[in-house]
């Protein structure tokens, strides 16, 4: 009987036994961000945190990895214990955008990861200085097709959604624009406010206070529709139907999660998301909850890695 004890005591795997679906979280819960404090991830983030901790009756602790686009905390998320106290809230540029725009990544972002749940989505926007004489996203083409001052235009950063998003639509468009990068939203705007450049890209967030300002112009919003019923003008409303760009943010968890707990974290997240208190934090920070749990989540992903992966393509995008 000895024998038999230490056999099956030596098959047991040598990692921390899973607890049951039951019991699950007995202790608090890391989410990962892999972005700095302060920006529309990381407040994401938070707001998400604090509803599932309430859920759990555990905390919900925020842990920030910046760099490199997302990819530092991706890939670090992807080494954690598939045990579910290690989420990461991935975005459109961890694991949308960069399998196609790093030719070496420290993970795959597919296959070291269960997508588990979207939790919003934010609209990138074509803005342009007051001044310019066009006010709607056709005019900006003509003007840009005859007039050599406004074939540029600003984005956050190469490779970037809103990058590749305006690249896409110059493609289909067949205008001339060329890219100059800027190191994220707010030099960007102030640059197209004082006139450096006329036109640019950025999150809709950043910009939205200044266009209500006057001191931008709205062209259009990426997404397929104005989530926020203010009737801002889109691109698909523009000539250019079923375009739709829109950067998200999503619960992934490493690859090997027990599905029950991970079929708890995307069932919990929807409720959280669905809850008016969470929805109004949300649009108030200009997001979309938007909850799309596990197969159709990993389906969407599929058709955008590659949408994204063509847009690097035209752009000729890389990132070392």
């Amino acid at each position: 009987m000895a024998a038999v004890a230490l056999t099956a005591l030596a098959a047991l795997p040598t990692q921390r036994a899973v607890a049951a679906p039951s019991a699950w979280p007995d202790r608090p819960v890391t989410l990962i961000v892999p972005f700095a404090p302060g920006g529309p991830t990381d407040v994401t983030a938070r707001v998400l945190g604090e509803a599932l901790g309430k859920a759990w009756k555990q905390t919900v602790v925020i842990e920030n990895r910046a760099g490199a686009g997302g990819t530092i905390g991706a890939g670090f998320a992807a080494k954690a214990a598939p045990d579910g106290y290690t989420l990461l809230l991935g975005v459109t540029g961890s694991h949308g955008i960069a399998g196609s725009l790093y030719p070496k990544l420290s993970y795959d972002p597919k296959n070291d990861f269960e997508a588990v749940s979207k939790v919003v989505i934010y609209p990138n926007a074509i803005i342009a200085n007051p001044d310019i004489p066009a006010n709607n996203l056709q005019e900006l083409i003509a003007l840009a097709k005859k007039d050599p001052k406004f074939q540029v235009y600003g984005t956050d950063g190469n490779g970037t959604a809103s990058h590749l998003t305006m690249e896409l639509l110059r493609e289909q468009g067949k205008f001339p624009m060329e890219a100059v990068q800027y190191k994220g939203a707010s030099p960007l705007i102030n640059d197209i406010i004082a006139g450096f450049v006329p036109v640019g890209i950025t999150g809709f967030p950043s910009a939205e206070a200044h266009v209500k300002a006057g001191k931008l112009k709205l062209i259009a919003l990426t997404t397929d529709k104005d989530y926020s019923g203010n009737g801002y003008p889109t691109i698909a409303g523009q000539g250019f139907p079923g375009f739709a760009a829109a950067p998200w943010s999503g619960i992934f968890v490493p690859k090997g999660t027990p599905a029950p707990i991970v079929q708890k974290i995307a069932a919990d997240i929807k409720t959280a998301m669905g809850a008016p208190d969470v929805v109004e934090k949300m649009k108030t920070l200009g997001l979309t909850p938007m909850p799309v749990t596990l197969g159709d989540f990993e389906a969407e992903l599929d058709r955008e890695r590659a949408s994204w992966a063509e847009a690097v393509k035209i752009s000729g995008a890389t990132v070392q």
